[in-house]
């Protein structure tokens, strides 16, 4: 399984990117997904969950911020992020596991079973 992200990039505070992965040998219609990132200095946190049946959730910093969504006739995973913060500023990467799950603990994906290397995010004040 290799997953592989994309759309990174520097923008200026209150901008939006949206990155993407794609997954090869790993069908996103199944099991569990997510999105993590890696902030300079601090460790590893999950910010938001896809759930097997759809549910949605997020860490709070980042809620009513970013979206997450997946198109499963593409096989991509997205993570839509406006209004992007200087504390936003990480390395996003994009996991998926293929049990069930409910979709209720983001900070569950950095233990996904699949995770990406991450694409960089640089917001500037």
């Amino acid at each position: 399984v290799q997953l592989t992200e994309s759309g990174g990039g520097s923008v200026e505070a209150g901008g939006s990117l949206r990155l993407s992965c794609v997954a090869s040998g790993y069908n996103f219609s199944r099991g569990c997904a997510g999105w993590f990132r890696d902030p300079p200095g601090k460790g590893r946190e999950g910010i938001a969950v896809f759930g097997s049946e759809g549910r949605t959730t997020y860490i709070t910093s980042v809620k009513g911020r970013f979206t997450i969504s997946k198109d499963n006739s593409k096989n991509i995973l997205y993570l839509q992020m406006d209004d992007l913060r200087p504390d936003d500023s990480a390395v996003y990467g994009c996991a998926a596991d293929p049990f069930w799950c409910h979709g209720d603990y983001p900070e569950r994906v950095i233990g996904f079973d699949h995770l990406g290397q991450g694409t960089q995010v640089t917001v500037s004040a």
